[in-house]
């Protein structure tokens, strides 16, 4: 088995860190309101990146795949607020794109 490549453990954690931080603030906003619709998606969105990050960790594939999805959507939804935001996130959508698609990195995700 190839070990895991460090960017790929950081990007990983990076997710399970964010996406539990992010998880943990949106629920306590639950409270203030009775069945918020769009609180429901908002922690859907925290929730996938949590489970990208467990299962980037464990060297699945199609975790580097929603990964990759998961801040392209960042990208679209930052658009939407300002150009500072929009860039900030393409620049995180090209790092994650460039360290969990190297060789090194396709190595670990291959059975």
């Amino acid at each position: 088995m190839n070990p895991r490549p460090l960017p790929v453990t950081v990007i990983g954690c990076l997710l399970v860190v964010t996406g539990a931080i992010g998880l943990a603030y949106h629920l306590t906003e639950f409270q203030a309101h009775p069945f918020p619709t769009e609180l429901v998606w908002i922690s859907l969105v925290r929730l996938i990146a949590v489970v990208c990050g467990v299962y980037l960790l464990r060297g699945s594939n199609w975790a580097r795949w929603l990964a990759l999805a998961w801040i392209a959507f960042h990208v679209v939804v930052s658009a939407f607020n300002s150009w500072f935001q929009t860039a900030a996130h393409a620049l995180i959508c090209a790092a994650f794109a460039y360290f969990l698609f190297r060789p090194g990195a396709t190595r670990y995700f291959r059975k």
